[in-house]
């Protein structure tokens, strides 16, 4: 895929309050949204009619598995598979103090989603441990799992992962492969956060990159001909979407599809002048329409 880059116009945010990481999906009847713990949840929940108006729910999450401990449980994603609602998301592995993933099921999408597992599903400990699990489902029924290696953690360049998921959507199936590195400049110090889009000639990869408690937390764009690869960067130079006027540090995005079919993208951004929570700012959620061509991808605030 040759690449020209696209028209990127960050939205004003759909709700107020922090909503990080955001997950959202039409359900047939509805909205719902997930977002990274906040307000003593570990998965923060809401749903919405018309994605504008937004109503709070309980947790999503209300019990950790005991292999775990409250505290940072980040980065949910949810895809319907085997008759139930799955959840995959990152939590607290207790002995190294790492993030690893687990996954839970619920019988509908605002949960209360139950976590039995007697460990982690993925955990890369050597790799500084594992967070930000994205689910994908591509147009020949496959499922599909992508993450990230917390590597800068441990003092060493990030990297994407992705893995076969199983027909129920609870475990993975084969082994899992590396898609991506934090090698750009414009990166720096890392790489995060990735979801999939199906193209009409492959896949693009929307992933977030920088520090994200800064203005240059941004996101990038990779294109693959399948899920897991070979995947190539689109955005070598200078990321795809960066702040503006409207929005500091866009990132923690998420694509997803409108009852009327349209393409989406859920993501986190912070007020301008207030990147930081300790600069009274808040992630706060975003939506905006993807507009996917040959050689662009572009971005514009819902109408």
């Amino acid at each position: 895929m040759s690449w020209s880059g696209g028209d990127v116009r960050l939205s004003e945010p759909a709700a107020p309050g922090d909503f990080p990481d955001p997950f959202v999906l039409w359900t047939g009847r509805g909205y719902v949204a997930l977002a990274t713990a906040s307000g003593g949840r570990n998965i923060h929940v809401r749903s919405s009619d018309d994605l504008r108006t937004w109503a709070e729910l309980p947790d999503g999450l209300p019990r950790l598995p005991q292999w775990s401990r409250p505290g940072r449980t980040w980065s949910p994603a949810v895809l319907r598979a085997g008759g139930r609602w799955v959840l995959w998301y990152a939590t607290v592995e207790p002995l190294t103090g790492r993030q690893a993933l687990s996954v839970g099921v619920a019988e509908a999408p605002t949960g209360p989603f139950e976590d039995m597992s007697t460990s982690p599903a993925v955990f890369q400990a050597e790799l500084g441990g594992s967070i930000d699990p994205s689910t994908f489902g591509d147009r020949h029924g496959g499922h599909y799992l992508v993450w990230k290696a917390d590597s800068n953690a441990i003092g060493r360049p990030s990297t994407i992962w992705g893995q076969r998921l199983s027909p129920d959507g609870t475990a993975l199936t084969g082994e899992p492969g590396k898609l991506l590195a934090h090698d750009r400049a414009w990166e720096r110090p890392l790489v995060e956060a990735p979801c999939l889009v199906q193209a009409d000639d492959g896949y693009l990869m929307l992933y977030s990159a920088g520090k994200w408690n800064s203005p240059g937390y941004s996101i990038g764009v990779a294109a693959a001909p399948h899920p897991l690869g070979p995947w190539a960067k689109l955005t070598t130079e200078r990321p795809w979407a960066c702040s503006d006027h409207v929005a500091q540090g866009p990132g923690g995005q998420e694509s997803f599809l409108a009852a009327d079919g349209a393409l989406l993208l859920a993501y986190h951004a912070w007020q301008p002048g207030r990147a930081r929570y300790r600069d009274g700012g808040t992630r706060t959620l975003r939506l905006g329409r993807l507009e996917l061509g040959s050689d662009r991808v572009g971005l514009s605030p819902l109408e």
